[in-house]
């Protein structure tokens, strides 16, 4: 087996010095000031071992990769219920399309697509105040990253309020069908201020540990979920974790994934490693250009694919 530490730092150093970075997020402001130069990579292993490189301790926006850990937490509040809200299938459209929700009666095609993501947030709310919802989820991040610190930046939650005029219109689509159950705004809300999260690669590499080890945080020995469950999150990143990406993927690096447009992505080697990698700057579909390249590396040289070697 290759020494993880020396993989990690040759990806990093070989991120590092190319040119060809993708485009930084523009259309929620916030985004668009971050360093596009900025990459960070860890891989956490069974044994809580910590390989780390480059950006590795620097906060960003998490953005869509909040959407695995609200998906884990409404699960746990309704159940296999939740599916009746939101599908299970890729979608093959971009992230905030409106077409398919027309064209499917308002049920969003997945829960990581943003329409599904709001209707996963409703779900959360229902029978809370926002201000209690939104809390249970930071509180249920810093359990999962082990860090009290872990909050939101309310900058970028302020900026993606004042521009989201797309989420805006997804979620009064869905409310005219009935798969909103509260009020637009307080659900839009929740919505914008998780996706406003910030962390580094180092705390969301120990959050998503869980779906690496059959829903067990391995540091601390607790059961986040049931192995059950943790598959079938595993299943839904795999096959929709990058939007219109998702199929390149999983194709190229062969583990689950999910992607945000703040450069970041979670991804799980199961029973070997969680792993986190952050890059500023989009392919065309709006996932990490370098974090996937990091990622079809790392998981060539270590063998970590989930179709072999």
């Amino acid at each position: 087996m290759p020494d993880i530490d020396l993989v990690v730092r040759d990806i990093t150093q070989e991120m590092q010095q190319r040119t060809d970075r993708g485009q930084v997020a523009t259309y929620i402001p916030e985004l668009g000031r971050v360093d596009p130069n900025a990459f960070g990579l860890v891989v956490i292993g069974a044994d809580g071992k910590v390989s780390a490189g480059g950006d590795s301790d620097t906060p960003f926006s998490i953005q869509s990769i909040s959407k695995v850990f609200t998906l884990t937490l409404a699960l746990g509040k309704i159940g296999d219920r939740l599916w009746q809200r939101v599908g299970r299938e890729p979608s093959g459209s971009p992230f905030n399309s409106i077409v398919q929700l027309e064209n499917e009666r308002g049920k969003p095609r997945n829960p990581f697509i943003n329409a599904g993501a709001i209707a996963v947030t409703d779900a959360i709310l229902s029978g809370h105040q926002p201000r209690e919802a939104l809390g249970e989820i930071v509180r249920f991040m810093q359990f999962l990253a082990q860090d009290p610190s872990i909050k939101i930046d309310e900058d970028v939650a302020a900026s993606e309020q004042r521009t989201g005029f797309r989420n805006i219109a997804l979620a009064n689509y869905m409310k005219s069908f009935g798969l909103i159950e509260n009020p637009v705004d307080f659900t839009l809300g929740v919505y914008f201020h998780h996706c406003a999260i910030a962390m580094s690669c180092r705390q969301l590499a120990t959050a998503a540990g869980f779906l690496a080890y059959l829903g067990r945080n391995p540091s601390t020995g607790l059961s986040v979920v049931q192995p059950e469950r943790a598959r079938r999150i595993n299943a839904l990143m795999l096959t929709c974790g990058h939007y219109d990406g998702s199929g390149e993927f999983a194709y190229r690096v062969g583990l689950p994934g999910k992607s945000g447009v703040g450069g970041g992505i979670i991804a799980i080697a199961p029973g070997k490693a969680s792993i986190a990698v952050w890059s500023p700057g989009l392919d065309a579909a709006g996932n990490s250009h370098l974090g996937r390249i990091a990622l079809e590396e790392l998981s060539k040289r270590m063998g970590w694919s989930i179709f072999g070697v």
